[in-house]
């Protein structure tokens, strides 16, 4: 395919389609929002891979049935997105022991027939932070806003880094202390309400927020004070609309160095696609066509 075909509107939808396309897909719901169609199109364009990618708007009741079409129809890969990451763990074959530690995957590999599920979220997630804001996580005090699902998966992620501590912080500390003993054997973890936030925030390297306070339509909020954070500390956000949130851009005025949340999609399904194809992500195009659709 040549370039200019690849830059045009015939291209959008992925590759050229013939009966060798392999079939790949996102599913969820809601589903119309998501960018991973196009930003994977893009990776199977880059590479050469004879696949294409789109989003299937499945509800509970018919997960089971999804997964029968995946093996009937030998879909290569599936990424599994809000509300079934849970629920899908139960409808395959195998689960990575990382996805089986989160409680949660994000990825399904199907190989002939065989179906595997991993999760790509934290990892994905701590690669970004690796290579955009912190390359040695090493030693480092850590805050996680937030006690939900997608902290889970970074948490788990995290204790492979052999940081100092990582304190959890939630509404409801029980919450927050779940997650703490979850892997309470990996690393030095803790927990605390929003109460003793403050104070954490004050002695961390890294402050993470894994919350949706601050998303669009909400941008004017933010969940922690950027006078809390001491100067030079990374300030991350899971959030990628707006690219920087407010706690971004106020932690930036502190003297801070901010991470915002694209990364974390990106590598996400760069993880996915190197699961599926065996070939390494072209980052760059991917991140560049996600950059583009947010505008």
């Amino acid at each position: 395919m040549n370039q200019s075909t690849m830059n045009g509107n015939t291209a959008a939808a992925g590759n050229t389609i013939d009966s060798h396309t392999v079939l790949y897909g996102v599913i969820g719901d809601p589903i119309r929002h998501s960018r991973s169609p196009i930003m994977m199109n893009r990776a199977f364009r880059e590479t050469g891979v004879n696949g294409v990618y789109a989003a299937y708007h499945i509800t509970a009741d018919k997960l089971g049935d999804f997964i029968a079409g995946v093996k009937a129809m030998g879909m290569r890969g599936v990424n599994v997105t809000i509300p079934h990451k849970l629920d899908i763990m139960k409808y395959l074959d195998e689960i990575d022991a990382g996805a089986a530690a989160i409680g949660a995957v994000n990825t399904i590999v199907n190989d002939n027939g065989r179906l595997t599920g991993y999760n790509t979220d934290g990892i994905g997630y701590v690669r970004s932070l690796k290579e955009e804001a912190d390359p040695n996580i090493a030693g480092k005090r850590i805050v996680v806003i937030g006690a939900g699902g997608a902290s889970r998966g970074i948490v788990y992620a995290l204790t492979g880094e052999n940081p100092a501590s990582i304190t959890i912080a939630n509404r409801t500390e029980d919450r927050a202390r779940e997650l703490a003993l979850a892997f309470a054997d990996k690393a030095e973890l803790r927990a605390v309400t929003f109460d003793g936030l403050q104070e954490a925030c004050l002695e961390a390297d890294i402050v993470i927020n894994t919350t949706s306070v601050g998303m669009h339509p909400n941008t004017d909020a933010s969940p922690v004070d950027a006078s809390w954070l001491k100067p030079g500390a990374v300030a991350s956000d899971l959030i990628y609309n707006p690219l920087k949130t407010k706690f971004l851009l106020e932690a930036e005025k502190s003297g801070c160095r901010s991470h915002g949340g694209l990364g974390m999609f990106i590598y996400q399904g760069a993880y996915a696609f190197e699961y599926w194809t065996g070939q390494a992500a072209p980052v760059a195009a991917m991140r560049e066509t996600v950059l583009a659709s947010l505008g």
